[in-house]
């Protein structure tokens, strides 16, 4: 996978790096084909709870590869292949956390929606500037981000095409993190062996019910029976034991 690099920096936690750095790690086919690969071999990997997916200091991704669009002008997020790698990166049922430095712009900060926890590093900017080309963001931007910051601040971005910096997306919702440039990695990391240590079993279940938020109904989403089923688990019974006995919990994921 040249477009990205993966490495295991803690226990139970998977790290992408994307790849093109003189590209600004544009997202082109062929890299988010590889990311949707890295994640569906995380996903059936017990031994990864966590991932973490990142750029470089210049760039988290400046957005989608404008030498990819046809001279047809057919729309390129259209492609099966991209479609369905995002479809993917959607559905991935683990913890997805972005470290973010430099530019998250167009499809860059689509992908960030994507994420579960975003960290940003101080000089992080994040913006959907596809009208300036006269288009717009075709990657679920429009659905996603006033889902994630409000219709308003959404209007503005996508209207504007103007670039928000670390702190406003924090304060918007974003980011939940702003940390020193050479600490986004690292806290991003620290995070997710935080989560790691949890059992993977819940952990997944909460995040599944988190995401119901989004499209169900309250009375479909608030699912006791499903909740329930964490008392029949090995998990469950270890951590009430571990409670009991005032001892660290080892958590296995059954």
């Amino acid at each position: 996978m040249a477009n990205i690099n993966v490495t295991t920096p803690a226990n139970h936690v998977l790290l992408i790096s994307l790849n093109r750095a003189k590209a600004l790690n544009a997202l082109s086919k062929s890299l988010l084909v590889d990311v949707a690969a890295a994640l569906d071999e995380a996903a059936a990997n017990d031994e990864i709870r966590c991932v973490v997916i990142t750029g470089d200091d210049r760039a988290f991704s400046a957005g989608a590869d404008i030498k990819e669009m046809p001279e047809d002008g057919f729309p390129m997020w259209a492609a099966a292949d991209r479609l369905k790698a995002w479809k993917t990166i959607e559905k991935f049922p683990k913890p997805l956390i972005a470290a973010v430095n430099g530019y998250a712009l167009g499809g860059g900060c689509e992908l960030t929606l994507l994420c579960d926890i975003v960290i940003a590093g101080e000089d992080a900017q994040f913006g959907t500037p596809e009208v300036k080309i006269a288009a717009f963001p075709g990657d679920g931007g429009t659905q996603r981000l006033p889902r994630a910051i409000g219709k308003a601040r959404a209007m503005k971005m996508v209207l504007s095409g103007e670039f928000i910096d670390a702190e406003t997306a924090c304060d918007w919702g974003l980011a939940v993190e702003v940390t020193p440039k050479e600490q986004t990695v690292a806290r991003a990391i620290e995070i997710a062996g935080i989560i790691a240590v949890n059992s993977p079993i819940a952990v997944r279940m909460a995040k599944e019910e988190i995401l119901m938020t989004y499209g169900r109904p309250l009375d479909e989403s608030l699912s006791l029976e499903r909740k329930l089923l964490l008392w029949q688990t090995d998990d469950h019974d270890e951590g009430i034991a571990a409670f009991v006995e005032k001892r660290p919990a080892k958590f296995t994921g059954k």
